[in-house]
């Protein structure tokens, strides 16, 4: 189901067709600190087995976030980026807002994500440390896209 919710200039959609790769692929690659160094590849196919949300001006993706998830149990948030010419307006807020309204990520038991630097954002909406770190296990491989 394709969603799309509209302020002002900026559109937001869930419609696959928006997911400028290239775009999304640029700014993981060369800007994020989370992803530095990932092949297109992955980018491709990771945007094609999750839930994804275009943050579009005037047609040009300007914003990005995905959600893994099996919309019945759990959802994990990640890859959540504003272009720098465009933060400071509320778009990570209003996007954020879109991600966890969806109607398929509802009645979710768990939500999940990462961030450095990021905590404020994500306490508007209900995230917080993990209250039990030490139930958690992690398989992390930080070189996997130098190889």
């Amino acid at each position: 189901m394709t969603i799309r919710w509209t302020k002002e200039k900026y559109l937001i959609t869930t419609d696959a067709a928006a997911v400028d790769i290239d775009a999304v692929h640029r700014y993981l690659s060369i800007e994020s600190y989370w992803a530095k160094g990932i092949p297109r590849e992955t980018v491709a196919r990771a945007v094609q087995h999750s839930l994804c949300f275009s943050l579009l001006h005037e047609g040009a993706l300007i914003g990005f976030a995905r959600v893994t998830s099996d919309c019945a149990t759990v959802a994990y948030v990640g890859d959540v980026f504003v272009l720098p010419a465009h933060r400071g307006k509320g778009l990570a807020k209003w996007l954020m807002e879109c991600v966890t309204s969806h109607p398929d990520l509802q009645g979710l038991r768990r939500w999940m994500l990462a961030t450095a630097d990021a905590h404020g954002l994500y306490s508007q909406f209900g995230f917080t440390p993990m209250k039990a770190p030490d139930r958690w296990m992690e398989k992390h491989d930080p070189d996997v896209y130098k190889r």
